[in-house]
């Protein structure tokens, strides 16, 4: 059976944002840098601290992967998508929506909607767009 998960590119803050995800979404989070990996003498110069690969396994088996941007080109931003992240509650939703929220800017602010106790939508201070949501109608 296929599995499909999310792989996320940073700019130059991997760690930090995959370290505040574990936090707020629980789960583990394994990290490993340039210069730890078989591959650092191929990689950029001066690049030896960046993340080459982090993997974040929440509770129930979901994975979020992510790593720094290597390439040579620009980082290119995160735009064309979003996380979606559910809860049987509108209230643990809320829980998380105000938590990543924290420094970032919601276009969709959390509330009720035909569909679900509660929905938001929101880029967090890392540039990554999630929607939310909690007790799912119908």
């Amino acid at each position: 059976m296929a599995q499909l998960n999310g792989y996320l590119f940073f700019n130059g803050n991997c760690a930090e944002a995959m370290g505040f995800y574990a936090k707020t979404l629980g789960g583990k989070v394994d990290i490993m840098k340039v210069g730890q990996s078989p591959a650092a003498e191929q990689m950029p110069p001066g690049s030896g601290d960046l993340i080459i690969h982090a993997r974040l396994e929440l509770p129930g088996g979901a994975v979020l992967m992510a790593s720094d941007w290597l390439d040579k080109a620009p980082y290119p931003s995160m735009k064309g998508f979003a996380l979606s992240v559910g809860y049987p509650t509108g209230d643990e939703a809320r829980r998380t929506f105000d938590l990543l929220l924290e420094g970032g800017s919601a276009p969709m602010p959390f509330g009720k909607t035909f569909f679900a106790e509660g929905f938001g939508m929101l880029t967090d201070r890392f540039g990554t767009p999630w929607m939310v949501a909690g007790g799912m109608m119908g």
